[in-house]
């Protein structure tokens, strides 16, 4: 079944001193390219964040006004992919995110909302997730800016697929990326 991506690479890193955390390397690429490469696949691969010099291979969005946060970003990367099939959503600055994990999420999706990966303290990652297209954009709010990510995706009750070691890791402070490097 054919599918989209959309990797929300946006937000202000204000944990990293404003570094552009997509654009760090990790195992000789950006984080950014590791979303993508993990989306492989995937038509379109859309990315909801300020355009990358290098980074090809991608339609560009950002949401309105720019900085307004992930749910503004999801919403300006849905407008731009079309109904049928599922979405895949994956954040900017995964470590170890792999193609093999959104074929579990997309194996998993069955019938469901939506399917998410969960961390092995139990916690859903929602930004590691795929989702029925048409079943996300009703769920949208109308006015998306600094709304929590977590109650547009939780609307749809998603079924959780548990983690892989380490997969669900990002770069969101100074020790992450010591830790990961």
């Amino acid at each position: 079944m054919s599918f989209a991506g959309i990797v929300l690479a946006g937000g202000a890193a204000r944990r990293l001193s404003g570094v552009d955390k997509p654009m760090l390397e990790f195992g000789g690429k950006p984080l950014l390219r590791h979303a993508i490469d993990a989306l492989a696949g995937a038509d379109p691969i859309v990315v909801a964040g300020p355009r990358r010099p290098g980074v090809d291979g991608v339609r560009w969005v950002r949401e309105d006004p720019p900085g307004s946060g992930p749910v503004a970003a999801l919403a300006a990367g849905l407008a731009v992919v079309p109904d049928h099939g599922p979405v895949a959503v994956l954040a900017g600055d995964l470590v170890a995110i792999r193609r093999s994990t959104v074929d579990r999420l997309r194996a998993a999706l069955g019938n469901a909302g939506g399917a998410v990966l969960v961390d092995a303290g139990g916690r859903r990652q929602w930004l590691i997730g795929v989702w029925r297209t048409a079943e996300l954009r009703a769920v949208l709010p109308a006015e998306a800016s600094d709304v929590p990510l977590w109650k547009v995706f939780g609307a749809l009750d998603p079924v959780e697929v548990p983690e892989l070691p380490g997969e669900s890791a990002d770069i969101d402070t100074p020790e992450d990326r010591l830790r990961h490097s």
